[in-house]
């Protein structure tokens, strides 16, 4: 076991327990804290982190300080005294610079770079050096070993090594605006086309330590369909077998490669994995080890369903998104083709949706498992579709504030209930 090279003790250091979430338009802050606060109340420390990606500042209209000024403003009104964070979520090289102002977590995303081949000389430096990795590891809390064999390192490595290297390029950027220890590093390579294995995740970590990137966090690909807004599709038992080993592979590069002792895995769930948080909740337990669960879109949602819980013009509102979302849904499903799977035929046309209740549309709309009116389809498309709202601007944003009460209860609800409780203290939250 090695010391740690990456210390954060003099630095910004996040907890154990994160949750990731977005507000889109900028209007729920205090709803989303109060989640916390919530978790809090039942003995849980869970830190929240507010994201918002270069393309959704650029759909919405937005610039990250909006971002930095909502959460001061929630925190400062309900007297939040633990650590919050905003998030450049999903940056990239040429997009980091419009978030150093604003941010002190950043998700560098490297996905993109995931198979494109470092020099050789580096590749074969990098085999050499981590040679020491070849054949049986053990892993504390697993009984069979972890083998790997020197086709496996070297692979990874072809594969994985130049994203690194990017990686290591954009924290360098962001530590000379920042200054070192002022900042929370995570590193994603979720948005691929393929689960990374607990083998590689451990090379990967290697590399890291190796490029002297002091991640906090790590997201990678896990396997199963991360759908936006719907439930987990894969088979749970197996994902529960491969987050063990992600986390008993990131506790050995804790101890062996240096990596800051509060390294954690970073879960872009893409919101609402419920039939996996049981999972989570009970490999954390059963390590003690922590756990970030970004879950931004939901907030979006909750705002649509409080609007057409309310009545009136926010139902109206809600059926009008709805329509536009249905006449442009090849649009805005394109820069998200991978991660939906919306069923046409089960699609509502707006001629029907225009005749529907509060009751109907919130049924239809909310994430209720075994509700026959739930409608996952109709759901992943208003998912991707803020879009539309932003294009109505200020007449969205007036019904936003005219419905506070009711949106807000639904967005804390929804944080609280379906996705904190269960993933961090282990219940439905009732």
């Amino acid at each position: 076991m090695i010391q740690e090279r990456f210390a954060v003790s003099n630095g910004l250091k996040l907890g154990k327990y994160s949750v990731g979430t977005g507000d889109r338009f900028g209007h729920q802050a205090k709803a989303q804290l109060k989640a916390c606060i919530q978790a809090l109340d039942k003995g849980k420390e869970v830190i929240p982190v507010w994201n918002k990606s270069n393309r959704e500042h650029n759909l919405i209209g937005s610039e990250p300080a909006s971002v930095r000024d909502a959460a001061a403003a929630a925190v400062k009104t309900l007297g939040w005294k633990l650590p919050y964070f905003v998030d450049a979520d999903h940056i990239g090289e040429e997009t980091v610079g419009r978030f150093l102002n604003a941010c002190d977590f950043y998700t560098i995303d490297v996905a993109d770079f995931i198979g494109k081949a470092a020099p050789e000389d580096e590749i074969r430096e990098f085999v050499r050096a981590n040679g020491h990795l070849l054949g049986a590891l053990r892993l504390r809390g697993i009984e069979e070993p972890l083998t790997i064999t020197s086709e496996e390192l070297e692979n990874t490595a072809r594969k994985f090594l130049f994203a690194v290297k990017t990686a290591s390029a954009i924290y360098r950027k962001i530590e000379a605006a920042k200054g070192a220890g002022n900042f929370i590093p995570e590193i994603s390579m979720d948005e691929t086309d393929r689960a990374q294995s607990p083998i590689e995740l451990l090379i990967i970590l290697a590399a890291i330590a190796g490029a002297g990137i002091p991640i906090q966090t790590i997201a990678p690909k896990f396997s199963g369909r991360f759908n936006k807004g719907v439930d987990y599709v894969g088979d749970v038992q197996q994902f529960e077998r491969e987050f063990a080993l992600d986390v008993a592979a990131i506790a050995y590069a804790v101890d062996h490669f240096g990596l800051p002792a509060n390294l954690k895995l970073s879960v872009h769930s893409g919101s609402d994995k419920f039939s996996i948080y049981p999972a989570i909740y009970s490999v954390t337990q059963r390590f003690d080890a922590g756990v970030h669960l970004k879950t931004a879109g939901t907030t979006w949602l909750e705002e649509i369903i409080g609007l057409a819980e309310a009545g009136g013009d926010g139902l109206a509102l809600a059926r009008e998104i709805y329509a536009e979302a249905f006449a442009h849904r090849e649009e805005l499903c394109g820069p998200y083709v991978t991660v939906i799977d919306i069923d046409p035929a089960r699609l509502p046309s707006p001629e029907e949706v225009r005749g529907w209740s509060s009751e109907q549309f919130t049924a239809a709309l909310r994430h209720v498992p075994g509700n026959p009116a739930y409608n996952p389809s109709l759901r992943q498309l208003l998912h991707v579709a803020f879009k539309v709202a932003a294009r109505m601007g200020g007449r969205y944003l007036r019904l936003l504030e005219a419905n506070e009460d009711v949106i807000a209860r639904n967005v804390t609800e929804n944080l609280y209930v379906r996705h904190i409780a269960p993933v961090f203290l282990g219940d439905s939250g009732s």
